[in-house]
């Protein structure tokens, strides 16, 4: 089976900003792209930080309100450093965390999920940013169409992996929801199957109603959990 990857998702037309680049110039490049944030590279195309609109804006709710109003500017937690950028060298976040464009799509989301960012630029083995994955871009397998992941079910689980009969099985998909009928030689091929498939890329959730011919399954015994070892 193949799984999507980084490379297969993310964007590879990055706006970036250079560390010298004003403020200003960042912001113009946030609204025209129409994206969030920026990686800040280096003159090799490294990426050296990433400055995002928080960050502006963070700076932003440190300065003097133009209407005369003072509460946010009191109660908003700006530092020294953050009020004297000039330059997205100044404001930007580092150190930047990359991802590889051979990040499977399901590591990558627990990545961001586990450090709570929401975009990691992507770098080839030279450090040289290739592209930028969001978090938008890592649910795009959950738009798979229903017919190509009941294909891949059927020709790569089914009859590549598990060299089982064709039509002793019979699966239905919906919604991304993925339902088994029929039957199969032995139990323990039960719990492989339902794990396999929802391996699949754009399976939401497995139903099964799959009968055997012979309950080989002993006490304690999950085959499942052997499929990762």
């Amino acid at each position: 089976m193949l799984h999507r990857t980084v490379s297969e998702v993310m964007t590879r037309d990055v706006a970036t900003a250079g560390p010298e680049a004003t403020l200003k110039s960042v912001a113009w490049s946030l609204d025209y792209n129409d994206v969030s944030a920026l990686p800040v590279v280096d003159t090799r195309h490294h990426p050296i930080g990433i400055i995002s609109e928080a960050d502006l804006l963070r700076r932003q709710a440190g300065l003097p309100d133009t209407e005369g109003r003072d509460q946010m500017r009191e109660t908003a937690a700006v530092d020294r450093h953050t009020m004297d950028a000039r330059t997205a060298g100044d404001l930007m976040s580092t150190p930047v965390l990359t991802a590889r464009p051979d990040w499977g799509i399901v590591e990558t989301a627990r990545f961001l999920h586990t450090r709570g960012i929401k975009r990691l630029p992507v770098i080839d083995d030279t450090g040289t940013l290739v592209g930028i994955v969001s978090r938008s871009d890592l649910l795009r397998p959950m738009l798979r169409r229903d017919d190509a992941i009941r294909d891949e079910i059927v020709d790569e689980v089914l009859g590549r992996t598990l060299r089982m009969t064709p039509g002793g099985v019979t699966v239905t998909v919906q919604e991304g929801i993925v339902t088994l009928s029929g039957r199969v030689e032995e139990r323990s091929t039960i719990p492989i199957i339902e794990h396999l498939c929802l391996s699949v890329d754009g399976v939401v959730s497995v139903d099964q109603s799959l009968e055997c011919a012979v309950d080989d399954l002993s006490p304690g015994l999950d085959p499942a959990r052997d499929v990762d070892n």
